[in-house]
């Protein structure tokens, strides 16, 4: 009788799976931080399909969540405008090191534990999906426990949904560019984020920034390179090499730019020399959000480059040399979602748009 009772419920699990990975919904994401300086009343949900919140923390003492008031009420709050948007907790980020998510996940108790937390939290705050944004992680111990905390997660989801009659919470994760990082070469359980997620949250920015060596110009988030190296194509074509489908894949894009300093103000295309970081602008030192890039165009007259090659805007002024997504990148970028047959998009971060420029102009792109 045991056996035919677990059999029933791996079955329910099983289609229960199935029904998600053949309904999933297109993807118009934006995260959202409660100390942005955005409220989520003044958020335009008509213009997303699904937000996120971030951060939940971890408390490590317990291994259970902790969430902000403003996210507490964010899903009632975005709703208001648009009923229809879907909201998911991310949970992490700058908040939660990569030590402490892999000592978390590296015991069956602990992850029970968050794992519990996190439905718990979920269903108690109105949010339709969970989010990880376990950022760091390096060694191949790390992935392992990170495969591993995704398979009891969604075996927890599907058995909560089981137990109540409700439909299973979206699970999604926000993952570095390729599935194989660059600097320790360990790789991401791709069997296991295939088999558990309904999403992976494709991270393809901050490839460069202007203090890396060599010191050139480059693209932090180019749609391409010719040369070969760091772009968001040559990401999302390495995650759908290592077994995971495109519908699996959410393309981000930032909503905030690098400055460099030119060597030689008349030397001013992608990969001119450069003296490094450009600290006379942005805050901190040489990032600037999209909304001070767009204030800086006009008050340094500043001449703006799209480069279909690479897919990308930069501008220039004098010695200050800022790379960008500017509405043609969008587009762009939004395009080459579509005619890949990936999911969708997401944004990182809604608080950085300049009147929701850049956020009409993918949605405008993703329905034309």
């Amino acid at each position: 009788m045991g056996f035919k009772l677990y059999y029933v419920i791996s079955l329910i699990a099983a289609l229960l799976s199935l029904q998600t990975s053949l309904s999933r919904a297109a993807v118009n994401g934006g995260y959202w931080l409660p100390d942005s300086g955005l409220e989520a009343s003044e958020i335009d949900s008509t213009l997303f399909t699904h937000l996120f919140c971030a951060f939940a923390g971890l408390n490590t003492a317990n291994n259970q969540l902790s969430i902000s008031s403003e996210c507490s009420s964010f899903t009632q709050t975005v709703q208001k405008r648009c009923p229809s948007v879907k909201t998911l907790l991310s949970i992490g980020g700058g908040n939660v090191l990569s030590s402490d998510f892999n000592k978390m996940a590296s015991q069956p108790a602990s992850r029970k534990t968050f794992i519990t937390s996190s439905i718990n939290v979920a269903r108690s705050n109105g949010f339709l999906g969970l989010d990880l944004d376990w950022e760091g992680e390096s060694t191949s111990t790390e992935m392992t426990n990170l495969g591993t905390l995704l398979t009891e997660w969604r075996t927890a989801i599907n058995a909560e949904a089981i137990n109540t009659g409700r439909k299973p919470l979206l699970l999604t994760a926000a993952l570095a560019v390729t599935p194989r990082l660059y600097l320790s070469n360990a790789t991401f359980p791709t069997q296991a984020i295939a088999k558990t997620l309904d999403w992976v949250n494709v991270m393809a920015y901050d490839f460069y920034a202007p203090n890396n060596s060599p010191l050139f110009t480059h693209s932090h988030a180019a749609l391409h390179d010719p040369t070969g190296a760091a772009s968001g194509s040559s990401g999302i074509s390495a995650w759908i090499s290592a077994g995971v489908p495109p519908k699996q894949l959410v393309l981000g894009f930032p909503f905030y730019g690098y400055a460099w300093k030119l060597v030689n103000p008349n030397n001013h295309g992608i990969l001119a020399p450069a003296n490094g970081t450009d600290t006379s602008v942005g805050a901190p030192p040489g990032t600037l959000i999209y909304s001070q890039i767009k204030e800086f165009i006009p008050q340094k007259k500043a001449t703006v480059v799209f480069n279909s090659t690479y897919g990308t805007n930069y501008c220039y002024s004098g010695t200050t040399w800022i790379n960008y997504d500017d509405t043609q990148t969008i587009a762009a970028k939004v395009s080459y979602v579509k005619t890949n047959n990936l999911l969708g998009y997401f944004a990182w971060h809604l608080a950085q748009d300049n009147n929701w420029a850049l956020s009409k102009q993918a949605s405008q792109t993703w329905r034309s």
